[in-house]
C-alpha cells in the first residue's frame, strides 16, 4: 500500500499541471460549468485562483445560494455575490443570465445592470423576482452591443433619448409591463431584429409589428391587438390566446403583409373563443398565402361550427399546403347531457370551396373516434390526391372497447382514397412535438 505521504505527492501535480494551460483552454473549460464549479475550480487552481473574474459568460441562478444546512437569506447571499462580481469581475460579459424570479427583492441589480452596459454585454438573460414589478433602470437602454435579449417579469419604460438596439437580432419579452405604444417603439428601434417572442397577458391597444428582417414571431396574449403591419420576411408565425371575441379577430390586419409565410401555428380555436349567437365567421381572407406550407392547429372542436369555419377560412386561403396537423379538443357531441345544448357537428357543407391539391401528411392529434372526426378523414383522403401519410394519434383508443376500435379501423380503411400512395398510420403522437 502506497504511505499517505506518497499518496499525497501523487495527487499534488494535477492542479498544477491544469494552471500552466493556456488561458483560453481554461476559459472554455470554466465557461462549460456552472458559476459555483467554475469558482471552485479556479481555486483549486492556485496560480489562477481569480481566473473565473475574466470570464465572459456567466450564469447566477439559485443553485448558487440554494443549499440544504445554509440558512443565510437568499436574498442577502445574492446581494454577496453581486458586489463580488462588480468589483472582481475584469475584463468583457458577453454573455449573462441572471434568474431571480423566487428572490424577494435584488436591490443591487440595477448597478450591475450599468455594470453590464459598460462591459460589451450581447447576450441578456433577466428571470427577475415574481413578487415585485422591477423597472429596467436608464443605463439598460444605453447595452447598445445587445444581439439577444430574453425579459421576464419587469416593467418597460425607455427614456425618450433611447436610440434603439441596433444590433439586436432576437428578442423575448415575457410577463412585461408597458403599453401598447411603447412596445411598437422598442420593436420599430430594433432594425435588425429576426426573432420575436411576446407572452403578454395584459390587455394592449392595437399595436402593429413593423420589424422588416422578421423571420420567427410567436405570441401568447392577446391576439386580437396584433397588426403585422411590415413583416415581409416573416417565415415562422405561432398565435397563442385565450378569451378572444371573434368579432374582433381581424385576419386582414394579421397576415396582409406576411408574403413569405411558410409555417402557421394558430392556437385559439378552443373554449376560449367566443361569438356572439348569429355571428357567421369569414369563408377566406381577401388574398392568398401562396407560401404556407406548414399549418397546426392544436386543441381544436370540430363540433363548434364557427370555430371550424375560422380554421377553414384559413385553409382555404393556403393553396399550396403540403402539412397539416389538427388536435382535436373533447366535444359534447357523444355526451348525454339535457342540460346542455349539443353544438352542431361536423358536417359536408363545411368543406365546400377547400382543396388539398398539395397536401402530403396529415397528423390527427387525441383522435377518439367521434363522427365528425371520420367525416374529417374521409374528405382529407377523397381530396387530397398528393397525401402520402396520414398519422392518427391512438392514444386515446386505448381506453376505447376493442371491437369498437377494430370497427373504426375497419370504418377508415374503406373510405375512398384520392392518392394511391397515401399510407394510414396510427402510432402514438403524445411525444411527437407539432414544432418539430
Amino acid at each position: 500500500m502506497m504511505p499517505s505521504k506518497a499518496r499525497k505527492h501523487h495527487r499534488s501535480p494535477l492542479p498544477d499541471a491544469l494552471s500552466y494551460l493556456p488561458d483560453n483552454i481554461i476559459d472554455v473549460i470554466l465557461m462549460c460549468l456552472p458559476c459555483k464549479d467554475a469558482v471552485r475550480a479556479s481555486i483549486i487552481l492556485k496560480k489562477r485562483r481569480y481566473h473565473w473574474c475574466r470570464l465572459s459568460e456567466l450564469t447566477l441562478d439559485w443553485s448558487l445560494w440554494q443549499t440544504e444546512k445554509d440558512l443565510l437569506n437568499p436574498t442577502v447571499k445574492f446581494t454577496k455575490i453581486i458586489y463580488q462580481l462588480l468589483t472582481l469581475h475584469e475584463g468583457p460579459i458577453t454573455k449573462f443570465t441572471l434568474d431571480v424570479v423566487h428572490l424577494q427583492s435584488c436591490s443591487e441589480i440595477d448597478n450591475f445592470i450599468c455594470f453590464l452596459s459598460r462591459n460589451d454585454i450581447q447576450h441578456l438573460v433577466l428571470h427577475l423576482p415574481l413578487r415585485k414589478i422591477y423597472k429596467l433602470p436608464s443605463s439598460f437602454f444605453t447595452c447598445s452591443q445587445l444581439r439577444h435579449l430574453s425579459i421576464c417579469y419587469c416593467s418597460i419604460h425607455h427614456p425618450s433619448t433611447f436610440q434603439g438596439f441596433d444590433n439586436l437580432i432576437s428578442l423575448e419579452l415575457c410577463e412585461v409591463t408597458m403599453s401598447s405604444e411603447l412596445l411598437e417603439s422598442l420593436i420599430s428601434h430594433c432594425p435588425l431584429l429576426e426573432k420575436l417572442v411576446l407572452d403578454i397577458q395584459d390587455k394592449l391597444d392595437t399595436t402593429e409589428i413593423n420589424a422588416p428582417l422578421l423571420r420567427s414571431f410567436n405570441l401568447t396574449g392577446n391576439i386580437s391587438s396584433i397588426c403585422l403591419k411590415n413583416a415581409p420576411r416573416l417565415v415562422k408565425l405561432f398565435l397563442h390566446g385565450d378569451y378572444i371575441n371573434a368579432e374582433d379577430l381581424d385576419f386582414t390586419k394579421i397576415f396582409e403583409s406576411c408574403p413569405s409565410l411558410e409555417h402557421l401555428l394558430f392556437e385559439f380555436l378552443n373554449c376560449g373563443f367566443f361569438a356572439q349567437a348569429g355571428y357567421e365567421a369569414p369563408t377566406r381572407l381577401p388574398f392568398n398565402l401562396n407560401s404556407v406550407k406548414r399549418f397546426y392547429l392544436p386543441d381544436i372542436e370540430l363540433v363548434e361550427s364557427y370555430k371550424l369555419s375560422y380554421a377553414l377560412c384559413l385553409i382555404r386561403s393556403f393553396p399550396y399546403l403540403e402539412y397539416l396537423e389538427i388536435k382535436v379538443q373533447f366535444g359534447y357531441e357523444d355526451e348525454e347531457d339535457e342540460d346542455d345544448p349539443i353544438p352542431g357537428s361536423l358536417e359536408l357543407e363545411h368543406f365546400l370551396g377547400v382543396t388539398f391539391n398539395h397536401l402530403k401528411e396529415v397528423k390527427l392529434g387525441y383522435f377518439t373516434g367521434t363522427t365528425s372526426e371520420l367525416l374529417l378523414i374521409k374528405f382529407l383522403l377523397a381530396e387530397s390526391p398528393m397525401l402520402e401519410r396520414m398519422l392518427i394519434d391512438r392514444q386515446a383508443l386505448d381506453y376505447v372497447h376493442l371491437d369498437t376500435r377494430l370497427e373504426i379501423f375497419a370504418e377508415i380503411s374503406n373510405f375512398l382514397r384520392a392518392s394511391p400512395k397515401v399510407e394510414v398510420v396510427y402510432i402514438d403522437l403524445s411525444r411527437s412535438s407539432a414544432l418539430a
